[in-house]
């Protein structure tokens, strides 16, 4: 039996692992989930799984957690230093769904003890992949992908030589606006911009996906996870979301891996590795498809590609600049306090201005220096904000 623990239990990303885990009660114990605000769908999903902890982020909800979990069983707890003690208690696959920057302080905790990692939050990679990938090689720990780019990528590697490689190409759908005239971007509203055209996920990653952030953090996270330069990473728009992603190699062929818009396929390969379970998910009919159809990423359109590019040639501590300024003007955007398009202007301000002082490729990449540089920045961000306002 396999001893899990899943991070970010109530997002999309934890609810999809969930629903798979539920399918085969027999074969995993639960240890640790972990939460946001939704406690009562945390304390269900404790319960029904038999977890032995249950921690939300918040600690002032840690008192209707444990109201929740009552004759259960199941400890709560709350709080920040309690979530990494969740993602440090013993475990065989430890998934780690928690979305932004929230996420790497469990992640790093979790690969150092050894054990499996699912990595689903990109933030990790982009703000401190070095650091992530350090310290699981110290400690044996394995950090597989579950962005669907990245296992596609992984998957389409199995048995391959990297310096075969010439290029890797992610696919993007393009979002809620791929096919909107850029010029009336300017007045999209948050309900328009939380609606995607294939995949259901969380809002947050919706909207990223309008903007392409989503996308220029996973181009920032191959880099890390693969080891490949920025030049060999392609974007290509592809708006039935099959080809999840390609890998080219110097004789010329290109392979593809295809499914359904499906989070479960990504959790199940990494649930299952290096082994394949029967997976709950839809299976292809390629004749009712039809067609695919591809198109180029246009960098007028999707500045976001370029500001990655830029993170890659800074290196250092560049990537958690970026990553902290996109989650803040992601913040304002939702609250109505800018408009849609401004939220590329302002990460790309912050860059400029660099306020966290992260001095390119010359700045060590730490817990500290990292959380610091998340800090200053989104202070940055919000004082741009109120500068624009006045």
């Amino acid at each position: 039996m396999k001893r899990i623990s899943i991070l970010g239990a109530t997002g999309s990303i934890g609810q999809s692992t969930i629903d798979l885990v539920a399918r085969a009660p027999e074969s995993y114990a639960v240890e640790a989930l972990t939460g946001g605000r939704n406690v009562a769908r945390l304390a269900e999903d404790a319960r029904r799984l038999g977890a032995r902890i249950a921690v939300t982020a918040h600690d002032d909800l840690l008192g209707d957690l444990r109201a929740a979990l009552e004759g259960s069983g199941v400890e709560a707890a709350a709080g920040t230093t309690a979530l990494i003690e969740a993602a440090a208690r013993p475990a065989d696959w430890v998934m780690s769904a928690i979305v932004g920057a929230a996420g790497l302080a469990p992640g790093l905790a979790a690969v150092e003890t050894g054990t499996t990692l699912a990595l689903a939050n990109k933030e990790t990679l982009v703000t401190a992949g070095p650091l992530l990938m350090a310290r699981a090689q110290a400690s044996g720990a394995t950090v597989l992908p579950v962005d669907s780019e990245h296992s596609a990528i992984f998957q389409s590697l199995r048995g391959e030589d990297m310096a075969t490689v010439e290029r890797i190409i992610l696919t993007a759908s393009g979002g809620a606006f791929r096919d909107r005239p850029l010029e009336e971007l300017h007045e999209v509203t948050v309900a328009e911009a939380s609606t995607h055209p294939n995949w259901a996920m969380g809002q947050r990653i919706t909207i990223d996906s309008a903007s392409m952030f989503n996308k220029a953090l996973e181009v920032i996270e191959t880099r890390e996870f693969f080891g490949v330069e920025p030049e060999r990473i392609e974007v290509v728009i592809h708006p039935e979301s099959i080809v999840h992603a390609l890998v080219g190699h110097r004789d010329g062929g290109v392979m593809a891996h295809m499914g359904a818009p499906d989070m479960r396929h990504a959790i199940g390969y990494a649930l299952n590795w290096p082994g394949r379970a029967t997976l709950p998910v839809e299976r292809l009919d390629l004749v009712r498809l039809g067609q695919l159809t591809f198109r180029e990423a246009d960098p007028a359109r999707y500045k976001a590609l370029a500001l990655a590019r830029r993170v890659m040639a800074e290196g250092g501590l560049a990537g958690a600049v970026f990553n902290a300024a996109k989650e803040r003007a992601l913040d304002h955007f939702i609250a109505g306090r800018i408009g849609f398009l401004r939220m590329a202007d302002l990460v790309e301000r912050a860059m400029d201005e660099d306020a966290a002082g992260a001095d390119g490729a010359g700045a060590e990449i730490t817990l500290e220096t990292v959380t610091h540089a998340d800090q200053v920045t989104r202070q940055a961000v919000d004082r741009m904000i109120g500068a624009r306002a006045e």
